[in-house]
């Protein structure tokens, strides 16, 4: 019997679904068709379908694959925004972080209290405390506490693990967790809710012009098959992120702004490698080092590094260098020095900076712009996660004037996610949840925070197939019925997905995912109609992937790093 309590989405993401998208192409003629299955797509395709419009979202491999599964996993104000002055940014981004805690997507965005050490006496309390204040003031204090200052002994009792010496004291402020790749898939699925028609694996390959030269059409090709059609639309956005470029010049057309990627490295270290009851936060000189808890993990990053033209934009791979780097910086702050031995994960990104193509653009960095590049084409760059909404309202209203009738106004800022209606409810009955469903109030906890109210959709399967409530073998965090429900509503086609993506196990087990793989892709093989050549290629892959990335770690340079993944893929680089 399914509870009152918990939702039921109407749309599922499987193969079922997207071959009848897939069938389906020929006969349709999009308003919107948004190219890119990232946070800034994801949020440019919940604007537009609560709008009423016809929606397609076309992503060349999997939902998140790049940058918006590589993040720091919050949802932040930006406290370095605020040293440069970049007021507007700020606010804006405490706005958002305060209505996805609240409202939007209260399951996935968790409020995070955080530490940030002070170094130097008397002036860097001021110039933190007038920081503060602004943050507090912009919106920050809302569902969270306001700053506190504490003494070096008020650090020390909820970070023991820091320097003594390296403190002279601190602030205590709040700003949010998120599993980026969670939402961002969980806002398509909302959009999908709402009529879009989501697909990945689906890579444009070229553009149908009219005669006047307007974009009519993005030709495709499906690469699991090779197929090929074309995806017709009034107006396209081009979503891409890092890619944003390449599309612009398959379309034949020069932007108003190009992208230029950094590259972000985090790692991943249990628990007990630092004594902390608080997230950290620490200025470098390249960059803000964060220490972030991540269930039974930290994750401590990032780097920002320049990635050169002509290397892999899907696999930017982190280096020895790297690696190197965020343990010295770290390690000059805590007491126990943290080794590579204690890493159990690393992960690397790469953000889609700005660069103008006039005096106007230049300074856009973590800004985000929008263009009309052509006639039916939008692109939209930049921006940070947290702010991935606007980043799409801003998208589709500039699409809308492509249209040639009336749209209504963005209503995405009241429109909650999947999963988060009845969330703040069944949060408060955990213990009855963990009665029904035989299971551990953690277990509940944690599958709380990852469906919200969509528990009882995953946990369905089990009243006939006890079996899915068990924990997966050497990643025992997850249930089976999270594989299955990766693979029947969540999208998941490849190995990768799950375990990577929907299930966070290459990045939380020192395995890698290695010693689950064999299990979990005997698990799916059936939902996915693979033979067994399929899935003993899905394992391979997988594992060869890991082993490169491994290698890849231990390189000193991009380059060569870079080499090392681009031979195990065993194509050439996009």
């Amino acid at each position: 019997m399914r509870s009152a309590m918990t939702q039921q989405s109407n749309q599922s993401f499987n193969p079922e679904y997207f071959e009848n998208l897939w069938n389906g192409y020929a006969d349709e003629d999009y308003d919107v068709v948004i190219i890119g299955g990232g946070s800034v797509g994801a949020g440019a395709a919940a604007d537009a379908a609560t709008r009423g419009l016809k929606t397609a979202v076309i992503e060349a491999r999997d939902f998140a694959a790049g940058t918006s599964s590589r993040s720091s996993k919050m949802f932040h104000g930006g406290l370095r925004y605020l040293a440069m002055f970049d007021f507007r940014l700020v606010a804006e981004s405490l706005k958002e972080r305060e209505l996805n805690m609240s409202t939007l997507a209260p399951h996935l965005v968790k409020p995070l209290k955080f530490i940030f050490p002070l170094t130097h006496h008397v002036w860097e309390r001021v110039m933190m405390f007038g920081g503060f204040t602004l943050y507090d003031l912009m919106g920050g204090a809302k569902s969270v506490p306001m700053q506190k200052h504490l003494t070096r002994k008020g650090v020390l009792k909820v970070t023991p693990g820091l320097k003594e010496d390296a403190i002279v004291g601190g602030v205590r402020y709040y700003d949010t967790l998120v599993d980026d790749a969670r939402h961002t898939m969980t806002v398509l699925r909302t959009a999908a809710e709402y009529g879009a028609d989501v697909r990945t694996n689906t890579e444009v390959i070229g553009f149908d012009k009219d005669r006047g030269g307007r974009i009519v059409g993005a030709k495709v090709r499906d690469t699991a098959t090779g197929r090929e059609t074309t995806v017709r639309g009034k107006v396209f956005i081009n979503a891409t992120g890092v890619w944003n470029d390449k599309i612009q010049e398959m379309a034949g057309v020069e932007g108003k702004f190009t992208v230029h990627a950094s590259k972000g490295v985090h790692i991943v270290v249990p628990k007990d490698a630092l004594d902390a009851e608080a997230a950290l936060c620490f200025v470098t000189e390249k960059s803000v080092l964060f220490v972030i808890p991540w269930g039974e993990y930290w994750i401590i990053g990032t780097t920002d590094t320049d990635w050169e033209k002509g290397l892999s934009l899907p696999d930017p791979a982190p280096t020895k260098a790297d690696i190197d780097y965020i343990l010295d910086q770290v390690n000059q702050r805590v007491s126990r020095t943290i080794t590579r031995s204690d890493i159990v994960g690393v992960y690397s990104g790469l953000r889609p900076l700005l660069t103008g193509k006039s005096d106007t653009t230049t300074k856009l960095s973590r800004n985000h712009a929008v263009a009309k590049v052509a006639p039916g084409l939008v692109s939209v760059a930049g921006g940070k996660y947290t702010t991935y909404r606007v980043i799409g309202k801003d998208a589709v209203d500039l699409a809308t004037k492509e249209l040639n009738f009336e749209v209504p106004e963005s209503v995405t800022e009241r429109t909650p996610i999947l999963g988060a209606e009845g969330y703040h409810a069944l949060a408060n009955q955990v213990g009855a949840l963990a009665k029904r469903y035989r299971l551990h109030q953690d277990v509940i906890e944690h599958l709380l925070g990852r469906y919200g109210s969509l528990l009882g959709e995953v946990l369905a399967p089990a009243e006939d197939d006890p079996e899915l409530l068990k924990p997966l073998p050497n990643a025992e965090h997850y249930l089976w019925a999270e594989v299955r429900y990766a693979v029947t509503h969540e999208g998941a086609l490849h190995l990768e997905d799950v375990l990577s993506r929907r299930l966070r196990i290459a990045i939380e087990y020192a395995d890698r995912g290695v010693d689950s793989a064999d299990a979990v892709a005997d698990f799916i093989a059936p939902l996915l109609g693979w033979d067994e050549a399929t899935k003993q290629a899905e394992i391979a892959a997988f594992k060869e992937h890991t082993e490169a990335e491994l290698q890849a770690e231990a390189a000193l340079t991009d380059q060569e790093a870079n080499d090392i993944l681009v031979r195990a893929a065993g194509k050439p680089q996009v």
